[in-house]
């Protein structure tokens, strides 16, 4: 376990990504455990919501890496994160076939009615994060939102707000 004075909660999702790990069989001195990395990072992502430093520097310590190997590839791919994200991530496309569609005003409303700005941090209540992206792959629904891998299509500032609203009550 990583540090003695953590909540009960994050002892447990310590516990939590400890049991995948070393359910995973990895031998100490088998530089195939390198192989693992990306796998225990995802999982660590889903099990914290995020890869804070200690995230990290407790992965280093389980695959026997160095803290710069762990967080090199966090830094690498975009997947990853080490900052806080909400409950529902909401991302917005602002690809061209988007924009020209009006997602800019989807995002500008998405953003009044959850009181954030899109890549910054995530609502007080910590259920929503917002994200601004440059293209989904989905230009003939534009606009596109997609939220927590569900994409909504040929969205329109009010219709965004009543997705929300739909999360909202989901709690």
């Amino acid at each position: 376990m990583c540090c003695s004075n953590l909540s009960e909660g994050a002892k447990a999702k310590f516990a939590e990504l400890d049991a995948f790990i070393d359910g995973l069989g990895i031998v100490a001195d088998d530089e195939r455990r390198r192989g693992h990395l990306i796998q225990v990072l995802h999982r660590a992502q889903d099990i914290f919501g995020y890869l804070p430093r200690e995230v990290q520097k407790h992965v280093a310590d389980k695959l026997v890496l160095t803290e710069a190997q762990v967080s090199g590839v966090v830094s690498f791919y975009n997947y990853f994160t080490t900052e806080p994200k909400g409950k529902y991530r909401i991302d917005v496309c602002l690809g061209t076939a988007c924009y020209v569609k009006g997602s800019e005003r989807v995002l500008q409303e998405i953003e009044r009615v959850l009181g954030v700005k899109a890549d910054t941090v995530p609502t007080a209540d910590g259920l929503f994060s917002i994200s601004a992206l440059r293209c989904v792959g989905a230009c003939g629904l534009a606009p596109v939102m997609v939220i927590n891998g569900k994409v909504y299509g040929k969205v329109t500032p009010a219709k965004a707000v009543a997705i929300i609203n739909e999360y909202k009550a989901k709690g």
